[in-house]
């Protein structure tokens, strides 16, 4: 009898480890598997700047190699992966992005290290530019790129605005001048779910 209440009491911290890293590795499969979905991404834009009810809640899409607010081009609908021969451990990873329908071809999505603009291209082309890590928020799923979200819109062209990446905190100074600017939020947002159709 005192040997099974021993053994009870000896065995009962393995039994709550063994628990309590069932309940960890569920909570990453479940982390791992949201990462992975295609998901659009949608501006947040607050204030009452020009400029700024124009841009809040549009899509974000994909257009001459760079990343447009709200404007024609083939829409985001990324997911996060590994970046080749880079790893952030749990900083983030890469963020890649379909850039046609058929035949559906994915690219790299980065900071272009001049000029600040957020672009996509092959990995060639990304290589030598800021390429992660790309993460995001736990409840909100805001987009950060190297762990902050310091996201830009800039008025290129009567509304046309581009995506930028405000990386010395400083209004993109030195990176753009007599443009419009506003500051923005990223937000991934899971992708409309269409009917299934049987074809036989």
């Amino acid at each position: 009898m005192v040997l099974g209440i021993i053994t009870a009491i000896a065995a009962c911290p393995a039994i709550i480890g063994t628990t309590e890293a069932v309940r960890q590795g569920q909570r990453t499969n479940a982390r791992e598997k949201h990462r992975g979905l295609k998901s659009n991404l949608i501006v947040s834009c607050s204030g009452t700047s020009y400029g700024s009810s124009e841009i809040n809640g549009g899509a974000v899409v994909l257009r001459d190699n760079k990343l447009y607010i709200a404007a024609d081009g083939h829409p985001f609908a990324g997911y996060f992966l590994p970046y080749p021969d880079q790893d952030w451990g749990r900083k983030g990873e890469g963020l890649v992005s379909t850039i046609t329908v058929e035949p559906p071809q994915l690219n790299w999505i980065y900071m272009d290290r001049d000029t600040y603009e957020i672009k996509y291209g092959t990995r060639v082309m990304s290589e030598h530019h800021l390429v992660g890590p790309w993460d995001c928020t736990r409840i909100e799923k805001r987009i950060t790129l190297e762990g902050w979200e310091g996201f830009m819109a800039v008025e290129e062209e009567q509304k046309s605005w581009a995506l930028y990446f405000d990386r010395d905190d400083n209004g993109l100074e030195g990176k753009v001048s007599e443009k419009r600017m506003l500051e923005i939020e990223l937000t991934r947002k899971e992708r409309r779910k269409g009917k299934d159709v049987d074809e036989d």
